[in-house]
């Protein structure tokens, strides 16, 4: 399966196949961030190399490895962004952080990209020392920061595929889903962020969310807002914002189940700057409905979405 084509590269795709030259090229593009300034004037860490050596073996992991069995062309690969900020050095090699995973898909005949997964991660704890290998099996724990990398690499290629094909990344959610079960039933190593009774916003409620049946209708929007919605919106405005509109009523529905959801939040984290652009050039009812339902689904940008009633 190659789902992208259409959108990067497609007269380049064609030509590649024509002449037998397709490469086989990774999945994820990935920009990798460490960022020390919160810990630089209380901790005295004997050789900084580390982070460098830190940022390289993730920026490594992330972009080399064959995270599906698909083709990928070059310009095919998906836009990420992981920045990672070490806020405590506990143990020499041990650290502490929060990150920062965001990935975006492009829309169809535009420059444009459309963020997908805009989500903070404030439970990071991960052991590395220099030359670490990161290995990385869905089905058995090696280390934390491979889990936790391998967790968001799944995550961001299944919420891609699902932007292109309905239900379509399934199979790299379940990934993610058996990594978080696997890391949160290691007591002593797995640390935090895995297990449910830790928090109502970690890494095992989101991939538990993205695997419920409840929550199934959030992913499937996803299909529609992206694929009906937002790759029409340059030819047919009207017709992308009344898909769009049809998708926040199906997440109203899905929000009287399961109240705050942490996936419906993230999907507003990612979304709500390009749904103030998207209806800003609304009919003035139209504008209104959008209103009424972003306030009620996402009530902590209200002040946001005002710039809709003005």
């Amino acid at each position: 399966m190659n789902r992208r084509k259409t959108f990067r590269n497609l007269l380049a795709g064609v030509l590649a196949l024509w002449f037998g030259i397709v490469a086989q090229a990774q999945e994820l593009r990935c920009n990798v961030v460490i960022n020390t300034n919160q810990i630089q004037e209380n901790v005295q860490i004997a050789d900084k190399q580390i982070f460098t050596e830190l940022q390289q073996a993730i920026s490594e992991f992330m972009n080399t490895r064959q995270w599906t069995g698909d083709r990928f062309g070059a310009g095919e690969r998906i836009n990420c962004n992981l920045v990672i900020n070490i806020t405590k050095v506990p143990a020499i090699g041990v650290f502490e952080a929060n990150a920062q995973i965001q990935s975006s898909r492009p829309i169809y005949g535009t420059n444009y990209e459309s963020i997908l997964l805009n989500y903070i991660d404030r439970n990071w704890k991960f052991a590395y020392t220099p030359a670490q290998p990161l290995d990385y099996n869905e089905n058995i724990f090696t280390t934390n920061l491979a889990a936790m990398l391998g967790f968001y690499a799944n995550i961001i290629i299944g919420l891609d595929y699902d932007s292109f094909g309905r239900l379509g990344g399934s199979s790299y959610i379940q990934k993610a889903y058996n990594t978080a079960l696997n890391a949160g039933g290691q007591d002593l190593n797995g640390g935090p962020g895995w297990k449910a009774s830790e928090d109502t916003r970690n890494r095992y409620w989101l991939v538990e969310n993205l695997n419920s049946q409840q929550m199934q209708p959030v992913r499937e929007g996803l299909y529609i807002y992206h694929r009906q919605g937002m790759d029409n919106y340059l030819n047919n405005p009207e017709q992308a914002r009344t898909q769009i509109l049809g998708v926040l009523n199906t997440f109203k529905q899905v929000n009287q189940l399961k109240p705050s959801a942490v996936l419906t939040n993230t999907f507003f984290d990612s979304k709500s700057n390009e749904l103030v652009n998207v209806f800003s050039e609304a009919a003035p009812q139209e504008k209104l409905q959008a209103y009424n339902l972003l306030i009620e689904l996402d009530p902590t940008q209200a002040e946001r979405y005002k710039k809709l009633t003005r």
